[in-house]
């Protein structure tokens, strides 16, 4: 249910991966770390795919290395421990001007939440190391929700945690699958195309290329048409 907010009329909803953390090399590399651990195979293109859905989704529909729960859940587990030591050798970046831009909706008092199908564990892990957790008082993970996106749950369940009915949220996006799951839940979207190019994300209501690309007028005008709501 929407709460009293009279400062400001909408909130932000992020993305993970590709959207707050550079993290496409990453993910791509620990999948391949399995596979040769499993001796399985994965496809040259995979990740343009099923970036941004949730490990056990990807392991049962577009690999196909297992239909049983327990063995798909392993192999869940054990990619999530493979990226977290990728993560702990090598680092990770915030996407370019990402930082800033949550500095200025910060100063705006605008509630932010993330929405991803990374687990938690992971997305906390990653947040204390970039100093950015402070940011985040609402964060859904993989573990959050029985359906991934494209299904609209882990959108809607974000919102609901935040206090917020979904036309007054605005979700900020770089895949395909993530813009189905939040314009299926009633939300805004922004897209950016840090891991996909412009026509690939042509169902999002705004499409920039960089968090400099966006100013906070902008997203205001996406929210005329419900601002007496």
């Amino acid at each position: 249910m929407k709460k009293d907010h009279d400062n400001y009329q909408w909130a932000a909803l992020f993305d993970w991966d590709g959207v707050i953390v550079d993290s496409v090399k990453q993910h791509e590399q620990s999948w391949r770390m399995l596979a040769a651990e499993q001796h399985k195979e994965v496809k040259q293109d995979f990740m343009n795919k099923t970036f941004g859905m949730k490990n056990e989704k990807i392991i049962s529909e577009f690999l196909g290395w297992s239909q049983n729960p327990k063995e798909i859940t392993q192999l869940s587990k054990r990619k999530e421990e493979l990226y977290k030591k990728i993560v702990q050798e090598e680092g990770l970046c915030l996407t370019y001007g990402v930082k800033e831009f949550l500095d200025r909706l910060k100063q705006k008092h605008i509630p932010m939440a993330i929405c991803s199908s990374t687990t938690k564990t992971n997305i906390f892990f990653v947040l204390e190391k970039l100093g950015i957790k402070e940011y985040f008082p609402v964060i859904v993970g993989a573990e959050d929700v029985r359906e991934g996106k494209p299904h609209p749950a882990p959108y809607l369940l974000t919102a609901q945690k935040l206090g917020y009915v979904p036309s007054r949220c605005v979700v900020f996006e770089d895949a395909p699958a993530g813009v189905e799951s939040a314009k299926k839940a009633g939300m805004k979207v922004i897209a950016l195309t840090t891991t996909r190019p412009k026509n690939n994300l042509e169902n999002a209501d705004l499409v920039i290329s960089s968090w400099k690309d966006l100013s906070l007028e902008t997203i205001d005008v996406l929210f005329n048409d419900v601002s007496q709501q």
